[in-house]
């Protein structure tokens, strides 16, 4: 383990730009007239990929970045072999039960992909491997999985895997007695369930903006696939899954703001769907299955945060459903599990996850899970049995590794069946976390979650990594990164700033923090840097921030806001480029997400988008020290948008600090698959990272 190093000491290594001279973008000016506002995009060029004037420019930025971060590379290698030493290399997943067999993956020392297997009846059993992720990744610089679902009668395996990055999956069919691939080959599918005939499959399909728009129906064997649901609602997406009990196939079509539900029995895999309620308004509504009951978790009537009702499968239909749990304005309820005779909720308040039990065999009876930390994460594992009286759940916090639970409802016993290790001497007594408020411009107080390395002083001379993302609802999962301790023990404070946009105190902080209310995101963000240094904490000259995706958004808007604030700023695959991107709807995503961001066509929405985002925002003035990272294939956020921010902020920046651009040219929106080339590309970072602050061994 590492020791505690002083941010006093004078840095080995400097990131100061020396002689060696950034790449200089060409300009093509293209204009855009929009609700009678001119604009000029110099970078629209970028998006050619393939051109060779585009792979050019990003492989110039590349070499740029590499040489300015030369002097740190013999950090990186340090880095990389520290962060190494505490992870089990050789190792094995917790087994779960399913059809009588045990499913686990392992991984094994100097491979960069988890090997999947299972065990007959015993985990004393010969091991039989169902699928290698290694030697499919053979000949590829990238691999992921994506479906994986073995038939009921345990022979088959249907599975998808994506070798681009671009997240465009192939079906295919394993026969798992005999090792061999059936002919049977399909593409861009997204989700993928079995019949229990064990003979036909479902899956979804994707259009070319990679909405999955159709589900089909395929037969072994067979050359023409039976169209089975088409969503037509370009703000819609299609997807489908089977109750935990195996008797239904539900086949959902989602916006981000409302659902709607149709199922068939699945041993009747040709029967006609069934509607289970029509969709209206913004009513989101979620579907299981017990003993011939619908499980339904609905945000109706006056229900933001939802409430549970049931109604028979015979009348499926609103007017039939009846509450079993009330909607509650301060607890989120978020998800829900039907077993044989239990029900598990899971719940949110006060921003901290809860996991409620209910006995459904005995009406009223019910109890909720408790956790101690101050800050934590806790979510079923993977719980295939229906009939079972035990919940697998996984739980973490700052300072305890991921821990997977065994919960015995009945006794109300837990048993942890496994600790990551953490290797080279981990004492969690080392370190402390802590839950604080930060308070918004409006009043709103903004939880802060920390961990760092007892003994440091909240004196202002602490540098501080803050993170944040605030978008779609979703709430920043407080987990254990045994890499951070590579920051922690070398006296960087880490905290995470649970801004409007997200999830964490239910929907209406969602809502506080999308569409015309987008701004609340940025400044919830800032304030929480503010309250970080009044605290003491940290001050701007130890501040670092760091966001990804519309995490870089965030990291984009906040810069352009209060560029003083931060001493550098690490934005990984940031959606920076909102107006244009917006704009155009053939790119991926971007109907789907007007009712998150706006719909730029329209002129009051394009207003409030083109007042935060970060491309159009940026000015002549001094930036930050910024490491702004991409993937070539990524098909969220498109590279084009990261590549023209930096070409587009190296004109105007009017300091001399490091910009910094990196793009992976073969992986895609979460960086290299590999968990050895993940591990290379987080040791770059932190080496980024810690140069900054004056620490650089």
């Amino acid at each position: 383990m590492a020791t505690m190093t002083t941010t006093a000491e004078k840095p080995d290594a400097d990131l100061a730009v020396t002689d060696t001279q950034p790449p200089v973008a060409k300009k093509v000016p293209k204009t855009d007239v929009v609700h009678g506002d001119t604009r000029v995009d110099d970078y629209f060029w970028l998006r050619e990929k393939g051109h060779a004037d585009v792979t050019g420019y990003l492989e110039a930025e590349n070499a740029y970045t590499d040489a300015v971060m030369k002097p740190t590379e013999a950090f990186q290698e340090s880095l990389y072999q520290e962060m190494l030493a505490r992870i089990q290399e050789t190792d094995l997943s917790v087994p779960y039960r399913q059809n009588g067999y045990f499913y686990y993956s392992r991984t094994e020392e100097g491979k960069q992909y988890p090997i999947h297997c299972r065990k007959r009846e015993s985990l004393e059993a010969s091991e039989e491997v169902t699928l290698d992720l290694n030697a499919l990744a053979e000949g590829h610089s990238f691999l992921a999985l994506g479906a994986y679902a073995v038939s009921d009668d345990t022979n088959l395996l249907a599975y998808s895997t994506d070798t681009t990055g671009f997240r465009e999956y192939t079906l295919q069919i394993k026969d798992l007695r005999t090792g061999e691939l059936l002919p049977d080959r399909i593409e861009k599918v997204g989700s993928v369930n079995w019949a229990s005939d064990n003979r036909t499959l479902f899956y979804s399909m994707e259009d070319e903006a990679k909405r999955p728009y159709r589900l089909y129906r395929h037969a072994l064997g067979g050359a023409d696939d039976a169209l089975v649901y088409e969503e037509t609602d370009a703000l819609y997406r299609v997807f489908a899954y089977r109750s935990r009990d195996k008797a239904y196939l539900f086949v959902g079509s989602a916006s981000s703001v409302a659902t709607e539900y149709r199922f068939l029995p699945s041993d009747s895999p040709t029967a006609e769907l069934t509607l289970i309620e029509a969709r209206h308004g913004e009513h989101e509504y979620y579907v299981d299955h017990r003993a011939g009951l619908f499980y339904i978790r609905t945000n109706e009537p006056d229900a933001r945060n939802f409430r549970l009702v049931t109604t028979p499968v015979s009348t499926p239909e609103m007017a039939n459903w009846t509450e079993i749990l009330p909607h509650r304005p301060d607890v989120m309820l978020e998800d829900h599990d039907c077993f044989a005779r239990f029900l598990v909720v899971s719940e949110r308040e006060d921003g901290l996850p809860k996991l409620h039990i209910l006995a459904l065999t005995d009406t009223g009876s019910g109890h909720r899970i408790e956790f101690p930390e101050p800050t934590y994460s806790v979510a079923g594992d993977i719980n295939k049995e229906f009939d079972t009286d035990v919940f697998r759940f996984r739980y973490q916090s700052l300072v305890t590794p991921l821990s997977i639970f065994d919960y015995d409802m009945v006794t109300r016993e837990r048993t942890l069946l496994k600790e990551t290790p953490i290797l080279g001497g981990y004492d969690r007594n080392q370190y402390a976390s802590e839950r604080i408020h930060a308070t918004a411009p409006d009043g709103t107080r903004i939880p802060i979650s920390l961990v760092y390395r007892k003994g440091i002083e909240r004196d202002g001379k602490n540098p501080l990594l803050l993170y944040g993302y605030g978008s779609y609802g979703y709430p920043l999962p407080v987990g254990f990164n045994s890499n951070r301790l590579s920051l922690l023990d070398r006296g960087v404070v880490f905290a995470m700033a649970h801004i409007r946009g997200g999830g964490e105190m239910g929907k209406a902080w969602h809502d506080a923090g999308k569409m015309q209310h987008k701004m609340n995101t940025f400044t919830d963000f800032i304030a929480s840097a503010e309250h970080l240094i009044k605290e003491k904490y940290t001050s701007p000259e130890k501040l670092v921030i760091m966001g990804g995706s519309a995490g870089g958004l965030l990291m984009g808007a906040v810069v352009n806001l209060r560029p003083d604030l931060v001493h550098a700023v690490v934005s990984q695959v940031p959606f920076v480029d909102v107006v244009n991107t917006m704009l155009d709807e053939t790119l991926p995503l971007t109907v789907g997400e007007y009712l998150e961001w706006g719909n730029p066509h329209k002129p009051d929405e394009y207003a409030v988008i083109k007042a935060y985002c970060p491309y159009t925002n940026l000015d002549a003035k001094d930036y930050p020290t910024m490491l702004v990272k991409t993937s070539l294939n990524d098909s969220q956020v498109m590279y084009w948008e990261p590549a023209k921010y930096v070409a587009r902020l190296r004109t105007l920046k009017t300091d001399k600090n490091p910009l910094l651009l990196k793009t992976n040219m073969g992986a895609g929106h979460g960086g290299a698959s590999g968990r050895y080339d993940a591990l290379k590309e987080t040791s770059f970072d932190y080496a980024f990272i810690l140069s900054q602050l004056g620490i650089t061994r």
